[in-house]
């Protein structure tokens, strides 16, 4: 019965509940932080946390009511804009991705080589691996974009 009482009072004078948080720092440097006095420790006293309410927030007026209207036609004009731009981007990166796709088959034709002594020539295995990885990552780039892009348009139509 008495832990019912207890609970009570901490319920109703919550700051009965607050600790005091006290800061230490040993010759080492280490910090430890406690409920109880440390030697040599120093009391910190910490700001109150603000809150609010989020369903006061919600009640005053939502954004939608505030947020500005535009017109069909308005909004068409901005489709029919938005649309050409994604356009001329599709045009872009399918023209990047096949020069992209050419330096890459160039790349893998060319392969890279060192004149070693004697004047005889050996490939630079790891050299090659290192182009061809950084090639392949910008076909993977423009082919991510156009996939982006048409996927984009096909929203519009």
């Amino acid at each position: 019965m008495k832990l019912c009482y207890a609970i009570v009072v901490l319920f109703v004078f919550p700051s009965l509940v607050q600790a005091e948080i006290y800061k230490g720092v040993d010759a080492n440097g280490h910090v430890t932080y406690s409920s109880t006095p440390i030697k040599g420790g120093k009391k910190i006293i910490l700001e109150p946390l603000s809150t609010m309410d989020p369903a006061k927030k919600r009640r005053s007026g939502t954004i939608a009511e505030n947020f500005p209207r535009v017109d069909g036609e308005m909004q068409k004009k901005r489709d029919d804009t938005r649309y050409l731009i994604l356009q001329n981007e599709l045009v872009s990166e399918e023209k990047a991705l096949k020069e992209a796709k050419e330096k890459l088959q160039e790349g893998k034709e060319n392969p890279e080589v060192f004149k070693g002594a004697g004047g005889k020539t050996y490939r630079n295995v790891a050299k090659y691996e290192e182009k061809i990885k950084i090639l392949t990552e910008q076909v993977d780039v423009h082919q991510k974009n156009v996939d982006a892009l048409k996927t984009e348009l096909s929203k519009l139509n």
